[in-house]
């Protein structure tokens, strides 16, 4: 009986057996078709390298590493700059790193040898000082890493692969467009300030050229009177931007009918040494559409404010990163936002005849738009670039627009 019952076993077991070996293969057969439909459909089995080509990475197989300059004189590299770059270069499904150097040029030195260390492809710069950022861009071209001037350019240095800001003059002539039939306005000789960026930026002197043209021609007809021109260190980061207005103004008996500020935090800070001594309002300038400055146009202490949608220059300078990662031309890719190819000196940081020659950097230049009470929400609030929650606080909410604007 055990024999038979052991035979019986031993056959039941190999017809088993036989059903598994053909399940098996049977379920091989359909995992590979399943894994086909997935391939064809784009489904979610594909590599990250094959992930990356689809949204844009191309071939570039190497990390992206972002310097950032500092959190203080302006809260956009952190609010704006660093978002936009991070969806970016994820969507594209590209390594990247992105660092603040929070105002020390010698943090940003070693954060630049630590991209080049990690086998970086690209570094998207945003210098501190002309002379840091040259000794960065020579030393990562040496490298065989290749270097974007984002928003600030570098003179001395060898030259970038490419630039991409906007266009800086014209940033400074909006302004002068925008003050100008306002300080005209006032009647007599107006007393106007020239409050500029740091001399270390040589943005800070591309925007003095845009508005200084306007000024030194009314000056020169004697429709203007100057007070003063002066570079403030560091765009103001520690407050000394307020520091040289309060002594402008203790120099010239407070008689100062306008000012040119090179951004909303000097306008801020010649607002708070105007408001001291009280003087004011006047007709004043400001650029990058903070917050506060648009709170500063509502509340009416501060006249424009120059918007450079940032997303629009993060979104060109991230695609020529990418293409210059995969061996492209940066200066051949396209945006849904309008920018204009031009050239920059390397030496001097002026504007060059053409994109190409010896010594010249392809300039990647979008157009800023001014911005004062009359379309803030045509513009910034439209954009998503600000929103009425983050504008209507305080005092503000008590303007008009945040009582025809807010829910």
């Amino acid at each position: 009986m055990r024999r038979i019952s052991y035979k019986a076993t031993e056959s039941t077991t190999k017809r088993l057996l036989l059903l598994v070996l053909v399940l098996v293969s049977a379920l091989a057969l359909v995992a590979a078709g399943c894994g086909g439909d997935d391939d064809d459909e784009g489904g979610e089995d594909t590599s990250a390298a094959e992930t990356g080509a689809a949204a844009g990475g191309g071939g570039c197989d190497k990390s992206i590493w972002v310097l950032l300059p500092d959190s203080a004189s302006s809260p956009r590299w952190e609010t704006d700059d660093r978002p936009y770059f991070d969806q970016a270069f994820s969507e594209a499904g590209v390594e990247h790193t992105i660092v603040n150097a929070e105002g020390d040029a010698a943090t940003q030195q070693s954060q630049a040898e630590q991209a080049i260390a990690d086998g970086a492809g690209v570094i998207v710069l945003t210098s501190l000082d002309t002379g840091s950022g040259a000794t960065i861009i020579d030393q990562a071209k040496e490298a065989g890493v290749q270097v974007i001037e984002y928003d600030r350019f570098n003179t001395g240095s060898s030259g970038g692969a490419a630039y991409v800001s906007f266009d800086n003059v014209k940033v400074g002539a909006t302004m002068a467009e925008v003050l100008e039939p306002e300080i005209d306005a006032l009647g007599d000789t107006p007393r106007v300030m020239m409050l500029n960026g740091g001399e270390e930026d040589n943005n800070a002197f591309l925007f003095r050229d845009g508005y200084a043209e306007t000024v030194e021609a009314k000056v020169d007809a004697g429709e203007w009177e100057l007070v003063d021109d002066q570079f403030v260190p560091g765009w103001g980061a520690n407050g000394e931007g307020q520091t040289i207005m309060e002594q402008v103004l203790t120099d010239a008996n407070n008689k100062v009918d306008a000012v040119f500020a090179a951004n909303d935090n000097l306008a801020t800070q010649a607002i708070n040494a105007l408001e001291a001594a009280g003087v004011g309002p006047v007709p004043l300038s400001g650029q990058d559409a903070t917050a506060a400055g648009i709170q500063q146009i509502l509340l009416g202490k501060q006249t424009m404010t120059v918007y450079k949608p940032i997303q629009a220059e993060a979104d060109v300078a991230a695609k020529a990163a990418l293409a210059l990662c995969a061996g492209e031309d940066p200066g051949s890719v396209e945006s849904e936002f309008d920018f204009a190819t031009i050239g920059i000196t390397a030496e001097d940081g002026k504007p060059a005849d053409s994109p190409t020659g010896e010594g010249v950097v392809p300039y990647l230049a979008l157009t800023p738009i001014g911005v004062t009470v009359d379309n803030i929400a045509d513009t910034v609030i439209a954009d998503g670039f600000r929103t009425v929650e983050e504008i209507c606080t305080g005092d503000t909410a008590n303007t008009d627009f945040c009582k025809e604007n807010s829910r």
